[in-house]
């Protein structure tokens, strides 16, 4: 078994929409971020890529590469399950905290955990998700995810027998 841990965090910004878990959430202002600022699926990518001791997500798709601006960060999540499985794992679990002042995560959750689940080949059951207002820590302006990921060993193909001519 792997357990990865994942980071991000964004700063909230006029005139673009809210994703968070692959979801378009219903807000004023979304996320500010070289891809599209997708703080939850961010930090799931980097708790999978560190399970495997694989390069972070800045490494792999560099804000400097003007080939990721606006990038659907599914691309980035579908990458780093890639290297888990050619590292000859699956991921069991995720959980999950979101810490924003708004929108309320509580009426979305459910629809995020399904997409989370999706993406992931995950049963619903698997992927935790927790959000948290950031009482007292002057972080009204911006949203931070913070993942937990268990990896365990994928099972083995088995070969075909060869016959014998």
């Amino acid at each position: 078994m792997r357990i990865g841990y994942g980071f991000d965090s964004h700063e909230f910004r006029p005139g673009i929409p809210l994703k968070i878990g692959g979801i378009v959430l219903p807000h004023d202002k979304g996320l500010g971020g070289h891809s599209d600022g997708d703080v939850l699926l961010h930090a799931i990518t980097d708790a999978l890529l560190g399970a495997v001791a694989a390069p972070d997500i800045g490494a792999l798709f560099p804000p400097s590469d003007p080939k990721w601006k606006g990038a659907d960060s599914v691309i980035f999540l579908r990458e780093a399950l890639k290297r888990v499985q050619d590292a000859g794992y699956r991921v069991a679990n995720v959980d999950s905290s979101l810490i924003l002042a708004a929108p309320k995560i509580g009426p979305h959750s459910a629809v995020i955990r399904a997409r989370v689940a999706e993406l992931l080949g995950l049963h619903i059951n698997c992927v935790g998700l927790k959000a948290k207002t950031p009482e007292g820590l002057n972080l009204d302006n911006a949203a931070l995810a913070h993942v937990v990921v268990l990896l365990e060993r994928a099972p083995q193909k088995k070969k075909k027998a060869r016959k014998k001519k």
